[in-house]
């Protein structure tokens, strides 16, 4: 009963803090550059967009933004109101983050392999637990676009933490900021995670590709053609989605794919 109670306590404390976020003020910066936001009607709209998250909670960027459009930016005034806008309102939004211009579309994903991995129990890891395995639709970071698309998606935290499971709490927070999802679509289908065997599945109607990887040209796909026993193929199988550097496939074998085979 305490722990209905509490989970009710911090429904409360969420929406409590989502108002006062949708009231805050925004301050123009001078020679601000201007993104955009693609609305459910697949309307471009321009404006200030402002990421909601950063390095250290990269995964609030996944839930929601921040935006002014460019039509309500009132240049008398050096505060501006914005609008917190989440996947219930949006597509796709574009926002500059130093320079760098950075596209994030909804998707939808469940991110399973968090939702089951958590390294402290009770009801910080079922919190946990529920924050992925209930998040159905995201933004995701866009990292590759093409006939392959890839995206970049990061775990959900746990959103309470108390006595001992606090260390435990920040150290597979900062696991999971280290460590980000790629998940890819092909061809507009549905997303999944990008693992060293996929990368070879999915590249494989490639000519150009295919060929390369069957010689051993990509670093970041060497295949291993030592014979194993049921029971260490199963282990090696573990070990290439724990160990493959999934970025490296990405700009690699996936940039290939997707110049070569459009």
């Amino acid at each position: 009963m305490k722990k209905l109670l509490l989970v009710g306590l911090l429904s409360v404390v969420s929406l409590q803090l989502s108002a006062q976020d949708e009231n805050t003020e925004y301050e123009m910066r001078v020679g601000e550059k201007q993104g955009y936001i693609i609305d459910k009607g697949g309307k471009k709209i321009e404006g200030i967009v402002r990421l909601a998250g950063d390095d250290m909670y990269p995964w609030t960027n996944q839930k929601k933004v921040k935006f002014i459009a460019a039509a309500d930016i009132d240049t008398s005034k050096k505060r501006q109101k914005f609008k917190t806008l989440d996947t219930d309102d949006l597509k796709a939004y574009m926002a500059f983050d130093n320079n760098t211009e950075r596209y994030f579309e909804a998707i939808k994903y469940t991110n399973t392999k968090e939702g089951f991995n958590s390294a402290n129990g009770g009801l910080s890891g079922g919190l946990k637990a529920f924050n992925n395995l209930t998040k159905s639709t995201q933004f995701a970071e866009l990292i590759a676009d093409g006939k392959i698309k890839v995206y970049k998606v990061y775990g959900f935290p746990t959103t309470f933490s108390a006595g001992s499971q606090i260390d435990e709490a920040e150290k597979e927070n900062k696991r999971m900021r280290e460590n980000p999802s790629y998940v890819y679509s092909k061809k507009g289908g549905k997303p999944e995670e990008l693992t060293l065997a996929k990368a070879k599945m999915i590249v494989a109607d490639c000519p150009v590709v295919r060929g390369k990887v069957a010689k051993g040209e990509y670093a970041s796909l060497k295949n291993d053609n030592k014979n194993r026993s049921g029971l260490g193929k199963f282990i090696r199988n573990e070990i290439d989605k724990a160990m493959s550097d999934n970025l490296s496939i990405v700009n690699e074998v996936i940039y290939d794919y997707n110049e070569n085979c459009k």
